[in-house]
């Protein structure tokens, strides 16, 4: 079991930025591939972010390439999503996942999840 705790959310003009920390325990958390999701309120949970097991390799939604920059420290057991130029289409609440296979988009293969964050950008 891993457990995930996401801190960091708040409120920020359009333009600001945040970083969103994910804190796990349990299992050995370098064995996680970790994403990043979002839900908008009344839309489905989206994909954000991912980042492999090393931190070698990791992907984006292209809505948030070259601003949003995912990141692992596997000493300190924690996973970031450093959120620059931030938009008002960019509230949501966000949540961290983890998966002990190869990281992919589809919500539905994470099996673990932390309670989310909210991430509110103000015009």
């Amino acid at each position: 079991q891993v457990q995930l705790v996401e801190s960091g959310g708040g409120l920020v003009q359009a333009g600001g930025s945040l970083r969103l920390s994910c804190a796990a325990s349990g299992r050995t958390f370098s064995s996680y591939a970790m994403g990043w999701f979002r839900r908008a309120p009344g839309q489905e949970r989206e994909f954000v972010a991912r980042i492999s097991r090393s931190g070698s390799t990791t992907y984006y939604t292209d809505s948030v390439k070259g601003r949003f920059t995912i990141s692992r420290d596997n000493a300190k057991n924690t996973v970031y999503l450093q959120m620059n130029s931030l938009k008002p289409e960019d509230t949501a609440v966000y949540y961290c996942a983890g998966r002990g296979m190869i990281g992919t988009a589809n919500p539905l293969d994470y099996h673990y999840w932390g309670q989310g964050t909210q991430v509110t950008v103000s015009p």
